[in-house]
């Protein structure tokens, strides 16, 4: 399947060089509408699992730690990356608190004033989430399911959330969106924060 996605991502790539740019817009809206359709057959999976439910309720509180991590996580790596890249230490948390929101997190940074550290956000939380497509059946086999939500940030809830439900089960499914939905409520303090 991470072939096929690397296949289909370059064709697309290929096929956007030449394609005229009145398509883009219907393609725009295709893309809407398939991940609807996406996240509703999910939807059908994750309701036919009444029994996750009942788990994550046992959880309570302590599903927030999935979430709390992929956060804190997220920012030590752009401490990291910020580190190495000889970047101020506030731009580098600034681009990846993001969290894979990379149409809100660029925006926000570009509007701030810093283009470069705008353009830098949205490929690196784009990357996020093809990384996530490519290294979830992995991540599953050789750590854990629950690690398999760590890389998708806040696109758990939405594009990448198939893909972990495909490869996990009805439960961390349900902890993937509770995670993406957080991650998500969070991304639009938490990128203002280091600007």
């Amino acid at each position: 399947m991470s072939l096929a996605i690397l296949i289909v991502l370059a064709l697309g790539i290929l096929g956007g060089m030449f394609m005229p740019l009145e398509i883009s817009s219907f393609l725009d809206q295709a893309s809407s509408g398939m991940l609807l359709i996406l996240l509703f057959s999910v939807g059908i999976d994750l309701g036919l699992n009444r029994q996750a439910f009942v788990q994550i309720r046992q959880m309570g509180f302590r599903i927030l730690l999935i979430p709390f991590g992929v956060i804190l996580g997220s920012l030590c790596g752009g401490a990291i990356a910020a580190f190495f890249s000889q970047t101020q230490l506030k731009e580098g948390f600034a681009i990846v608190a993001g969290l894979g929101w990379y149409s809100l997190s660029g925006i926000l940074i570009t509007n701030a004033g810093n283009p470069v550290g705008g353009t830098v956000s949205f490929l690196s939380n784009v990357f996020r989430e093809m990384i996530t497509f490519i290294f979830v059946p992995f991540i599953v086999k050789y750590l854990n399911s629950y690690c398999a939500i760590a890389p998708a940030g806040a696109t758990a809830m939405d594009t990448t959330l198939g893909i972990i439900s495909k490869h996990t089960d009805g439960k961390t499914a349900v902890i993937a969106f509770v995670s993406g939905v957080i991650c998500t409520l969070v991304v639009p303090v938490l990128v203002p924060l280091f600007l």
